[in-house]
């Protein structure tokens, strides 16, 4: 038999723990909904935005795992529910509440491999790109023809660019974040009195 105690300290644990792990995620979420969108119509503002096609399987990618993102943030909140329900009398049993942290995890294991295969194929690109840069401290250079506007010579990486690899980092390492925080609530929940 558990004692009203232990379940007092499981339940504090689990609703601080997942307050913890919502709050971390929403806000990594809401960076990640800012660079994608000012990624989004920047990209297309963009005087030469075709170059940059490789970079769209890689966000594809950044974009579904912040999607797995959204649904484990409201597994945080279920955890939350569960965390309150553990000190009531009518709680639920070890096992619901590992599957329910259990589904937090796979979500996150999941939205981490979206966002590192994600990465991966924006920094391929990216290397392909800097590759065929001009050697010079800017990286790229115009050429000037006599009474012509000039055209630029290499291909510089731009500032949008770089906010796609800033948008799959901030939601790897939110991933990151609620991966911790659920295997810690699994040891938690499994730890011996």
């Amino acid at each position: 038999m558990v004692d009203r105690l232990d379940l007092q300290l499981i339940s504090a644990a689990l609703r601080r723990m997942a307050w913890i792990r919502l709050w971390a995620q929403v806000v990594m979420a809401v960076v990640v909904m800012g660079v994608l969108l000012f990624n989004n119509i920047g990209g297309r503002l963009a005087a030469n935005s075709a170059r940059a096609l490789g970079l769209g399987p890689g966000l594809s990618l950044t974009t579904l795992a912040f999607f797995v993102l959204l649904w484990s943030i409201w597994q945080s909140g279920l955890v939350i529910r569960c965390g309150r329900a553990v000190a009531s009398p009518v709680r639920p049993s070890k096992g619901e509440t590992a599957r329910l942290i259990k589904r937090g995890v796979l979500a996150d294991l999941v939205g981490v491999s979206l966002a590192v295969i994600g990465y991966q194929a924006m920094a391929g690109s990216l290397f392909v790109q800097a590759s065929q840069q001009v050697p010079g401290f800017f990286g790229a250079q115009i050429q000037q023809v006599p009474g012509a506007a000039g055209r630029v010579i290499g291909l510089p990486i731009t500032s949008i660019e770089m906010l796609s690899v800033l948008s799959n980092t901030q939601v790897l390492f939110a991933h990151l974040i609620g991966l911790w925080i659920s295997l810690w609530l699994l040891q938690r929940v499994y730890r011996r009195a």
